[in-house]
């Protein structure tokens, strides 16, 4: 992964990315660099993702709750100021907020899995 050199991100300039889910949306202010991604997504209410994710994250609730849900059937709950840790190919899961939430999600080639 190339360095990145110091730089500032203000959120407020970035675009506002809409990704419908099964219900509500979503909403994605992306940094990509090479081999990294930084967002900040906002759940609305009610929101509840359209697919099942393998990609490995970061994740961290900065407002509000979500829920992630693994396809075996476990349930994580999580509110401002947890996060969760997985990397690609090591759980399917999705998200779902009852109330909304902002979280800042990191990805990126350092959490491709070593199996």
């Amino acid at each position: 992964m190339p360095n990145i050199p110091f730089q500032t991100i203000d959120w407020n300039n970035i675009e506002k990315v809409i990704n419908p889910g099964l219900t509500g949306n979503s909403f994605w202010q992306t940094r990509q660099f090479a081999g990294l991604r930084l967002r900040l997504v906002e759940y609305t209410a009610g929101y509840f993702a359209d697919h099942w994710c393998q990609k490995g994250h970061i994740v961290y609730c900065l407002k509000g709750a979500f829920e992630s849900e693994l396809e075996n059937g476990e349930i994580f709950t999580l509110t401002e100021g947890m996060s969760y840790v997985v990397s690609n190919d090591l759980s399917s899961h999705r998200s779902i907020s009852k109330e909304g939430c902002v979280l800042l999600i990191i990805d990126g080639d350092f959490l491709k899995s070593s199996e």
